[in-house]
């Protein structure tokens, strides 16, 4: 029996690149402010770089604009990034399954990696504490305990009060969402979004139990299990 599903949040919940897009929007105003150019163009030039390579973004964006730059300089700009409060939305898919999950009596939750200032403004931009019972953002409780790590998967379990073969994690990224199954007995379930990781590879050929196109379709299964 299904008790509690855990998700991801980038490109599970909501999309990755829709919070790249708004973090673009913030540092093209802050570099038109700071340098008088004109934002738009900031914004378009920001997004060309990104396709072309996601490294280095703010190095090459100066070097374009031919502006002698520093290292703080860059991190001044990573931190505005990383620190702006984005304009994202939930999948359209989402909240219909998180209502359904909560008819049925299933607890839910978040565990999600990335830097903790980052994902909290994302879980505040989308109201993430109305909807879910236990959020967990790895960066807070170190580096090292990102995912595959499976503390955070330890600590849902004692604040659900479930057992782990109670418990699904769903998730987009092969490279770490579903390894966690040869640790513990949850089972994972992988969503097929347009995302940043679709194309990355499984971490040992752990592959997800289920995978699904449309988050809805996550009921099924849940009532199958139950």
């Amino acid at each position: 029996m299904i008790k509690a599903v855990v998700f991801d949040l980038d490109d599970t919940l909501i999309s990755e690149k829709e919070y790249i897009k708004s973090g673009y929007r913030h540092i093209a105003e802050v570099v038109s402010q700071r340098f008088n150019f004109n934002k738009d163009q900031v914004y378009i030039d920001l997004f060309q770089l990104f396709k072309k390579s996601p490294h280095n973004v703010f190095n090459r964006l100066y070097e374009k604009y031919n502006i002698e730059y520093s290292k703080d300089m860059i991190i001044d700009l990573v931190n505005e990034y990383r620190g702006h409060f984005p304009n994202i939305k939930f999948y359209d898919d989402v909240l219909p399954c998180l209502n359904e999950l909560k008819r049925l009596g299933v607890k839910i939750g978040i565990i999600t990696d990335g830097y903790a200032i980052a994902q909290r403004q994302k879980l505040i931009a989308v109201e993430a504490d109305k909807y879910f019972d236990e959020i967990i953002v790895t960066d807070e409780l170190g580096r090292e305990y990102w995912k595959p790590h499976p503390k955070a998967f330890e600590i849902i379990k004692e604040r659900s009060e479930v057992s782990f073969d109670e418990m699904v994690y769903v998730g987009d990224n092969p490279e770490k969402d579903f390894y966690i199954s040869t640790i513990y007995p949850i089972k994972t379930i992988r969503i097929l979004r347009d995302g940043v990781h679709k194309n990355n590879c499984y971490l040992d050929g752990i592959r997800e139990d289920f995978s699904l196109d449309k988050l809805i379709n996550l009921i099924e299964i849940i009532r199958i299990e139950k």
